[in-house]
């Protein structure tokens, strides 16, 4: 009896793990492919109508007018992709897929650690390559992403994979790329639940936390220089922020706060500053021109904050901030932000509707969130000697209505499209008929 019971616990965890597990990870391109005819949007603002695109060894070999190249593709696998588009992989920012699989089951949520400073956490350890949410965006393009901590004033470190791996070590892209920082709010809204007030006050202990701040770096810088006699890991993990060679990235919304945010930075000698979030950035564009500070804006479908805010306030800040010239991404955290992750091509495509150009658009999620990560020497544009990592679309990518995809690469391996929701997709679509 003991041992039939023994038996069926195994079954079980065997069908667990089968029916969580994802597909097996495309194996490393071993052909020469060529994609013709289709219009090719590079992801730097410039579209060629008629292309040839040539990948191999996992790299981009040609990205070329197809009418005036002669190439000889006879011994290639050729894709004819006349009226179709070719896009370079989407990429997610500031996003936390892979840390949450159930968010109802504790024991699958490693989205954040105890504690107030924790810089040396890192994410990419934490990191599930086998997860079905990860998986999910792929259908919609999204085939990179950066995996980010979540919690306390410093909240760890974050890292960049690509969504078709075994494991963290082989979906890693850039790990430990940058710090994030939770910026103290300088206004508080009363707890309507206690019977307080519900509008806006000042956050009375603002200065206090910010000088916290302030000598925690202050303290990281001094055990930099110092002897490290002992070692302390949180303090040794802040040395890129001062050295150059980490991001930090600072969650802000209020123009105060964003503002107050940029000088400290500033102050302790990080050059490298990202805000994300950001719901006044667009209120202070010249400021965070001038101090050369990128952002990955809020997600987009959201309503306004306060109650003089335009209607469309959300939907037009992105076209403020590229007007001013201030390096933008999108970033999607949020209500169930790992699900909604696979809507970041539409939410790009909102921003058409309020002003930017669709290529504009599609830097957002391409281009520019590869510069902010500093990944784009390989990633977020189709050029030369890059990665391989696009999609082909049977239409525009920024409208749900049109974007389905026929393949997807990452770094030239043919990646699945198949997911738990097209396998329910096909099953009923059976059942009911198309």
């Amino acid at each position: 009896m003991k041992r039939l019971n023994k038996i069926n616990v195994i079954l079980f965890l065997l069908c667990i793990t089968l029916g969580f597990s994802q597909q097996t990870p495309a194996p490393k391109q071993s052909n020469t492919i060529a994609i013709v005819g289709a219009t090719a949007h590079i992801g730097n603002g410039k579209v060629i109508d008629n292309s040839i695109i040539i990948m191999e060894d996992g790299k981009l070999k040609t990205v070329a007018d197809a009418t005036t190249s002669k190439i000889d593709m006879t011994a290639m696998e050729v894709i004819d992709a006349k009226g179709k588009h070719v896009y370079p992989g989407f990429i997610v920012s500031n996003g936390t897929l892979g840390l949450v699989e159930v968010d109802a089951v504790k024991a699958s949520n490693d989205l954040s650690e105890m504690g107030t400073y924790n810089p040396h956490v890192r994410s990419i350890i934490a990191y599930n390559a086998e997860s079905k949410v990860v998986e999910s965006m792929r259908p919609n393009g999204v085939l990179l992403g950066q995996v980010v901590p979540r919690g306390g004033r410093i909240a760890g470190t974050s890292s960049i994979v690509q969504y078709d791996a075994w494991n963290w070590e082989d979906a890693a892209i850039k790990m430990d790329d940058g710090i994030h920082m939770n910026w103290p709010s300088s206004f508080s809204r009363g707890r309507w639940w206690l019977g307080e007030d519900p509008g806006l006050k000042p956050n009375k202990d603002y200065a206090k936390q910010v000088k916290e701040l302030n000598d925690y770096f202050n303290e990281s810088k001094s055990y930099d220089k110092g002897s490290k006699d002992e070692r302390h890991l949180p303090y040794e993990a802040m040395a890129g922020l001062f050295d150059g060679s980490k991001h930090l990235y600072i969650n802000a919304d209020d123009e105060k706060g964003i503002t107050d945010a940029v000088n400290f930075a500033k102050s302790q000698g990080v050059s490298n500053i990202t805000i994300i979030g950001g719901y006044q950035a667009a209120d202070i564009a010249d400021f965070l021109k001038q101090n050369n500070v990128s952002v990955m804006l809020q997600r987009v479908h959201t309503r306004p904050q306060l109650e003089d805010d335009d209607y469309d306030y959300t939907f037009k800040q992105a076209k403020e901030l590229v007007d001013a010239g201030v390096l933008v991404a999108l970033e999607t955290s949020g209500q169930m932000e790992r699900m909604n992750s696979r809507n970041l091509p539409f939410y790009a495509g909102t921003t058409v509707a309020y002003g930017l150009t669709k290529e504009q658009a599609l830097q957002l999620i391409t281009q520019n969130a590869a510069k902010i990560m500093g990944i784009d020497d390989m990633y977020g544009t189709l050029e030369v000697n890059k990665s391989a990592t696009l999609f082909i679309s049977e239409g525009d990518a920024l409208d749900m209505r049109t974007n389905k995809l026929t393949h997807a690469f990452i770094d030239g391996r043919n990646v699945s499209l198949e997911t738990h929701q097209t396998e329910l997709y096909k099953r009923y679509s059976e059942k009911y008929g198309n």
